[in-house]
């Protein structure tokens, strides 16, 4: 509708111009009729002339905007599209993910002491790789108004379990994703991505050194997470996040959606 209503703006003075070169000819002949009678100069009758198509053209804009071509204020500024996404896109992903993201670099950072003594077969490092170490998703109660009307009369639900390790990878890169100013790149070309990729590089290596065959003293691993680290700390500042020895990450962090798109 308010399409149809700028048309009708842009078109009224073509109608006008019509008029002049007799497109219409009732109009066009009142008007003569008009400026004879008056006897009128011929500078005096086509600015009499003009005037009078200019009321009439306003007449018929006025009349089509009463009649309901002007879309309402609450849908004009519904409108938006794709180019809102740039300022919504960052905070929300800031809220969706910075929780996790720091509470993972939290756990990365609590290895140091076991990757320094080059031990892989350390609890904390098996945790951090293990897959059922981690809730990722907490289990929901599927009662309807405290009723349960499952046949088999369970509505505890489940909860999803997962390593810290492959939630941090998933929780970075969606992150990482997120800061873009352009829609259209590929999110493997943005510089976070680039830099969350190179981290997983390193820590993938790791993780097979951990898992398969663990050593209780392999150097490669302690080089891999040594290298991890300065990668890490490239992300965290793409992403706006405080570097790994800003005392910032000594805590633990709430990783619930929603909880803050600050820094916490």
């Amino acid at each position: 509708m308010m399409l149809s209503a700028a048309l009708l703006l842009v078109f009224c003075p073509l109608y006008a111009q019509a008029f002049t070169q007799g497109s219409s000819f009732g109009v066009k002949n009142s008007v003569k009729s008009r400026f004879v009678a008056l006897n009128l100069s011929q500078k005096d009758a086509a600015d009499n002339r003009r005037e009078f198509l200019n009321k009439a053209t306003s007449s018929i804009c006025l009349a089509g905007m009463s009649v309901g071509l002007v879309m309402p204020t609450e849908s004009a500024m519904a409108s938006g599209g794709a180019t809102a996404g740039k300022y919504t896109t960052i905070p929300i992903a800031k809220r969706r993910y910075y929780g996790r993201v720091q509470q993972a670099v939290h756990e990365f950072l609590d290895l140091a002491p076991e990757v320094i003594a080059g031990d892989m077969t350390a609890t904390k490092i098996q945790t951090f790789f293990d897959v059922t170490a981690t809730v990722v998703v907490e289990a929901k109660n599927k009662s309807i108004n405290g009723q349960c009307t499952k046949k088999d009369r369970d509505c505890k639900g489940k909860e999803v379990r997962d390593s810290r390790y492959n939630d941090m990878k998933t929780s970075m890169y969606l992150l990482g994703n997120a800061f873009r100013l352009n829609q259209q790149k590929a999110p493997d070309n943005l510089p976070t991505v680039k830099a969350a990729k190179a981290f997983f590089k390193d820590m993938d290596e790791m993780e097979k050194l951990c898992i398969k065959k663990p050593k209780k003293n392999d150097p490669k691993a302690q080089a891999l997470y040594t290298r991890a680290l300065d990668t890490l700390d490239i992300f965290l500042d793409l992403v706006e996040l405080p570097p790994t020895d800003s005392g910032h990450y000594n805590q633990e962090f709430d990783t619930l959606v929603g909880a803050t798109s600050r820094i916490t």
